[in-house]
């Protein structure tokens, strides 16, 4: 099997199991305890049919739009996922480049293996960088002078990691971060000799946006994040970093209609409903079944975008009729990243755009702005 027998999420899904270690498959797979909320984001979206029109003019057929200040192809993204060289070595390249020729954000995450300057340099297209609030302040300052100077064009901050989640599965596995070679992993590493060639002979893994705060005692990533994110961030914290930055900007982790119009108050450009694809708090709502009442309170004072458990087109449009202005995806493109580096990322995008284009060609409606509540209905 290779990347053009792939077609959907579960293909690429099955072919990064066969490529990837046990341990770092689960790791992408995942979830917190129970893995309910990582099921219900997917599940929530089946519980709302569409409702197609018919006979309608279709001339002029266009899924772009405006996120965060960028014009898009289509209304998907890449969200910010971690230490993306552990699933092929052109990591965090790979994506952005994907990304920038199917005309869409990349997200660049502060846990990145590829940094902020290298991405800068790889790809013009439009690409947001997400923070995580250390104990040490100062490390924010820089990372807004560093994504300046290297032209990002939003940033966005994420709230819903003040410690790590609660990852049963990676415990079962033997997952370390950076990989070690263990009892329960020892066999999957094996069984795997391109993988462990790869990561072998390549750059020594660094988490490269804090390489030089963090040099080279890096034990833990996840106890690398219990002891320097700051626990005490709150809303003026965003509000400062807001006013800093002085463009684009969005909060990533917002789930409450309280959470929606403080973000409003404070001048971010947009609002990321996420519960980190179910890989923090068990048991949380899943982003599409809040988004009506966020919609409700805030749409159209502020951009909505929908992150967690995107897996065709068609959850694309119906996030869009409920009051979403894009959705962006995590896993969508990490498994295409572990099937086929940037070529399976590309074909990954290329499948979501044309499921897009098909659904609304099926739907009856050639712009964006035509989906809305009369096209959906609960089940």
């Amino acid at each position: 099997m290779n990347i053009q027998h792939c077609h959907n999420f579960a293909d690429f899904r099955r072919l990064a199991r066969r490529r990837l270690p046990a341990p770092l498959f689960h790791y992408i797979d995942g979830g917190a305890e129970d893995e309910t909320t990582r099921e219900r984001n997917t599940a929530a979206f089946g519980r709302v049919a569409l409702v197609p029109d018919a006979l309608a003019d279709l001339s002029g057929l266009d899924i772009s739009t405006t996120v965060l200040g960028r014009r898009l192809e289509m209304p998907l993204f890449c969200a910010p996922t971690g230490m993306s060289r552990l699933f092929h070595p052109d990591g965090e390249r790979a994506v952005a480049q994907a990304a920038a020729r199917a005309g869409t954000y990349y997200s660049l995450s502060t846990l990145s293996t590829h940094s902020i300057e290298t991405i800068g340099e790889t790809t013009a297209g439009a690409k947001m960088f997400q923070i995580y609030i250390h104990k040490d302040r100062s490390l924010t300052t820089e990372f807004i002078e560093r994504c300046r100077a290297a032209r990002f064009d939003a940033l966005c901050l994420t709230v819903d990691t003040l410690v790590s989640g609660n990852r049963e599965r990676d415990k079962r596995t033997g997952l370390t971060m950076p990989p070690r070679l263990g009892a329960r992993s020892l066999l999957s590493f094996a069984l795997h000799p391109g993988w462990a060639w790869n990561y072998l002979r390549g750059e020594k893994f660094e988490l490269a946006n804090l390489s030089t705060r963090n040099p080279q005692d890096l034990v833990s990533v996840m106890r690398y994040v219990n002891e320097q994110f700051d626990q005490g961030v709150v809303w003026r914290d965003a509000e400062r970093i807001i006013a800093q930055w002085g463009k684009p900007f969005a909060i990533k982790g917002i789930m409450s209609v309280a959470d929606a119009r403080r973000a409003v108050d404070i001048g971010a450009s947009a609002i990321m409903l996420s519960n980190h694809g179910g890989r923090q708090l068990d048991g949380c709502a899943a982003p599409f079944d809040v988004l009506p009442r966020i919609a409700d309170a805030v749409g159209g004072q502020i951009e909505i975008i929908v992150d967690g458990g995107v897996r065709r087109g068609s959850h694309v449009l119906k996030a869009l009729a409920l009051g979403a202005n894009a959705c962006s995806t995590g896993r969508g493109y990490l498994f295409a990243l572990a099937a086929g580096g940037q070529a399976g990322v590309e074909r990954a995008l290329d499948l979501f755009r044309e499921e897009i284009k098909r659904n609304m060609v099926l739907m009856g409606c050639p712009r964006l702005e035509h989906l809305d509540r009369d096209k959906v209905m609960r089940l």
